[in-house]
């Protein structure tokens, strides 16, 4: 690649959905799977591939952990730059890290661990040379149903919806830095919800690239989600 790759790490939260704090005060991107620590793991994922130049790590201020969860990786540093929302971490980094516009930036979930280095290389292959970028995915083969507003714990069926077209996002989603830059201050101006760099970025009226991903990179999010995501690895 003629321009450089760098990936960020957004691991500043702590991981409701998957009941928070475990019962020894690790946040979710901490606990051990398969004997390493999850965000380790995903690090790890993002250098098998030696175009990327660094993975760089935002994490909370008062994050106590990640010195020694990554110590000895190489190629690897950490900021503790974190903000309140995914949007705010990946925004500080990129100006921390002070990268060119044109250079590329992949961002990935420290709770995809299990990112298959074949799904990698196919993202970057095949956005090296687009003129906006894009992200991983799977196509939706479930049969969706939306429910009706009633509490989650009465939920009803309101429609069946139909799947054709429907993706599901994953990471590392891969843009360059001046336009994620400029997806991500707009979305703030204009408060929009960025549940995604995509999502950002199709806010300005761009397409990303749809990138075939895989089923092993799915994100730990569910507390069973540990034991199923062990048995990937």
């Amino acid at each position: 690649m003629s321009d450089s790759l760098i990936a960020i790490v957004p691991a500043a939260g702590v991981g409701s959905r998957a009941s928070g704090r475990a019962a020894d005060g690790l946040p979710k991107q901490y606990r051990p799977l398969g004997g390493l620590p999850m965000l380790r793991r995903a690090v790890l994922a993002l250098l098998a591939d030696p175009r990327i130049e660094q993975v760089r790590v935002a994490v909370s201020p008062q994050d106590a952990w990640v010195a020694q969860t990554l110590a000895g990786l190489p190629r690897t540093v950490w900021r503790p730059c974190g903000g309140p929302t995914r949007a705010d971490t990946v925004a500080a980094a990129l100006e921390e890290a002070a990268l060119p516009d044109a250079s590329w930036v992949l961002v990935h979930d420290a709770a995809r661990p299990g990112l298959p280095a074949q799904a990698l290389a196919r993202l970057i292959d095949a956005c090296q040379n687009d003129a906006v970028g894009g992200l991983l995915a799977l196509p939706v083969a479930d049969t969706v149903k939306a429910a009706r507003p009633e509490a989650a714990q009465d939920a009803r069926v309101r429609a069946t919806v139909d799947r054709e077209g429907l993706w599901l996002a994953q990471t590392p989603q891969m843009f360059r830095a001046g336009l994620l830059r400029h997806a991500l201050q707009q979305a703030r101006v204009q408060a929009a919800a960025v549940t995604d760099e995509a999502s950002a970025i199709e806010a300005l009226g761009l397409a990303p690239r749809l990138v075939l991903g895989s089923a092993r990179n799915f994100k730990v999010t569910w507390p069973d989600d540990f034991a199923l995501m062990e048995k990937w690895l």
